[in-house]
Order: structure tokens, then C-alpha cells, then sequence
């Protein structure tokens, strides 16, 4: 079994409460499907409210991820904390050989105006499997961030 885990952060100029209503919430998916033409097709609420249990349906433009969907399913959303895990259950890289791929986004409090969003794969992969540990990028998380980002520093001027 091949395990790891990668992370990345960025630093925005928005309060972490501001931030966290976008994050911990299904607003997120609504912009990243409305942002990311290129890459998201469709993103479809399957069951729930945002919190945990919440199931959504990501469909991929052809060409733009090694498949067409996956399923995720939000396992922890704490808003006292500001963490919010989703894992994959369906489909995606789980058809790739892996065991469990799992998102967390945290909003960390930096100052009274800005905070960090802070981005977390994990995952399990089988050992005959090992050379997909490359389709592990960070890349749409970071972009996603850029994205929040540009969001509210529109909607705090």
C-alpha cells in the first residue's frame, strides 16, 4: 500500500468567518462549476444540505482528468474549527487503483482581515498501482484557492 499526503496554502486578504461562508458551504461548488469551465462540466448536489453526509456529483470536461466523474461525499464539515473533508466514493480515482482519496480545506485565522485556506489531499493506493501516486496534484485545489480569493476580494471592494 502506497500513503501520503500533500498540502498546499495560500494566503488571502478576507476574514476567516468571510471565508469560511464560502468553504463550508455548497457556494463553493457553485463557483468552482461557474469558474472552471475548462476543466468542470458539472458539478450535481446528489443528497444533503452542505453538511456532513452531502454527496456531489463532479463530471469532468473530456480530456481534462484521466476520467469523466466521481462521487464525494462530505465526511466532516466542523465550523467551529473551520474544516471541512471530502472523500471520494464513488468512481474517479478509486477506478485508478485507489483506496481513498479525501480533500480537507481548512480556513485558519491569520488576522482580523485575512486568513489561509489550507488544502489537503490524502490517499491510499494499492501497490500495483503505484505509478498512478503521480495523478496526486495539487493543481485544481490551488486554483480553486486563486478562485475563492479573486471572489471575495471582489465582493470586499
Amino acid at each position: 500500500m502506497v500513503s501520503g499526503q500533500v498540502s498546499h496554502e495560500l494566503e488571502i486578504k478576507a476574514p476567516a468567518t468571510q471565508v469560511w461562508e464560502l468553504y463550508g458551504t455548497l457556494q463553493l461548488s457553485d463557483l468552482v462549476e461557474e469558474q472552471l469551465p475548462t476543466v468542470i462540466e458539472k458539478i450535481d448536489l446528489v443528497e444533503g444540505d452542505g453538511g456532513v453526509g452531502t454527496i456531489l456529483r463532479l463530471d469532468f470536461v473530456p480530456g481534462a482528468a484521466k476520467f469523466k466523474s466521481y462521487k464525494e461525499k462530505f465526511i466532516k464539515v466542523d465550523n467551529e474549527k473551520r474544516v471541512k473533508d471530502a472523500e471520494i466514493v464513488e468512481g474517479g480515482y478509486l477506478e485508478l487503483g485507489f483506496t481513498l482519496y479525501r480533500v480537507r480545506f481548512e480556513v485558519i485565522e491569520k488576522g482580523e482581515d485575512s486568513s489561509i485556506i489550507k488544502s489537503t489531499i490524502e490517499y491510499e493506493l494499492k501497490d500495483d498501482s503505484a505509478e498512478n501516486v503521480s495523478l496526486v496534484s495539487l493543481d485544481a485545489l490551488a486554483a480553486i484557492a486563486l478562485i475563492a480569493q479573486n471572489h471575495l476580494t471582489k465582493t470586499n471592494a
